[in-house]
């Protein structure tokens, strides 16, 4: 007993432990995300020649107006589009670090072979009663559904040789002992999702910000000079709005498309163990009088 309750500790903190950790990974990104924005979409290469910028790194266009880059590349464009680009670019850049984890993730989760075959071949052993041979198929399938699966298999085993227990009370034990093994897999499977999730929404709101900051600008710039707007810097506010607005709707649109994806995969895996599951309850009340 001490050793089962062992190895289950030692499950717990394993998928406790699995995916990327948003509380060292996040920061991380959001330097990454200044770094393109001043570095790469700062690029003096990214402007037309202009002799106080010619030579320079990047970083020293702080030092000049806005109005007197002339971007001649998409990528001077988005640098255009002022401080909130960067923490969008974060968004798009967290959005895509995360759905490659949980592409991984859900990868391993299907286990070895394929899942639907393995569903059938268990299902056909237990309709008739090759426990042992089904609980060989879930060592080699492995993966979130096979461990669900062997972990019923194993406990209905030793339901079968239980002389202590009447048939109600041998159901709802293997009952319980899947819906715990599920709950045991399940936090692996949405662990970060929230994270896309909330990106869904967030960029839009975030860029939203950005299109106001640069319609401010934009107006500000029609009502100044004396009733001659500022051409240059009526330009720059509208440039700011609209990129942030395309790179807010964008990130928001991309994430929002890959968290209903994930979902989807993650409930086409918990049906395959409530199918399987089923199966083990019938297959258990059948031979087991």
């Amino acid at each position: 007993m001490e050793m089962n309750v062992s190895n289950t500790e030692e499950q717990v903190v394993a998928r406790k432990s699995g995916g990327l950790n948003p509380a060292i990974i996040l920061p991380i990104l959001l330097v990454i995300g200044f770094l393109i924005y001043y570095f790469v979409l700062g690029n003096p290469g990214n402007f037309k020649e202009d002799a106080r910028i010619a030579g320079q790194a990047s970083v020293a266009m702080a030092d000049i107006p806005t109005k007197e880059l002339h971007p001649e590349s998409f990528m001077g464009i988005v640098y255009m589009g002022g401080i909130i680009v960067p923490i969008l670019i974060t968004f798009m850049i967290t959005v895509i670090v995360f759905s490659i984890e949980r592409m991984i993730v859900l990868g391993r989760a299907k286990g070895n072979g394929n899942l639907d075959n393995f569903v059938l071949k268990v299902r056909s052993l237990l309709n008739q009663n090759r426990i042992d041979e089904a609980i060989e198929e879930c060592d080699r399938q492995r993966g979130t559904v096979g461990n669900v699966v062997r972990e019923g298999l194993t406990t209905y085993k030793i339901l079968a040789n239980d002389t202590t227990m009447d048939k109600e009370q041998k159901m709802a034990a293997l009952n319980k002992s899947i819906e715990e093994a599920t709950t045991l897999e399940m936090p692996m499977l949405e662990k970060n999702m929230m994270i896309l999730s909330t990106l869904g929404t967030v960029a839009t709101l975030v860029a939203l910000l950005g299109t106001v900051i640069g319609m401010i600008k934009a107006f500000f710039a029609l009502g100044s000079g004396g009733g001659t707007p500022d051409s240059a810097a009526l330009s720059i506010g509208i440039s700011e709005a609209l990129v942030n607005t395309a790179l807010g709707i964008g990130t928001s649109a991309i994430a929002i498309i890959l968290y209903n994806f994930f979902t989807s995969k993650i409930d086409g895996l918990t049906y395959k163990i409530d199918e399987i599951a089923m199966s083990i309850q019938q297959s258990f009340a059948e031979f087991n009088k």
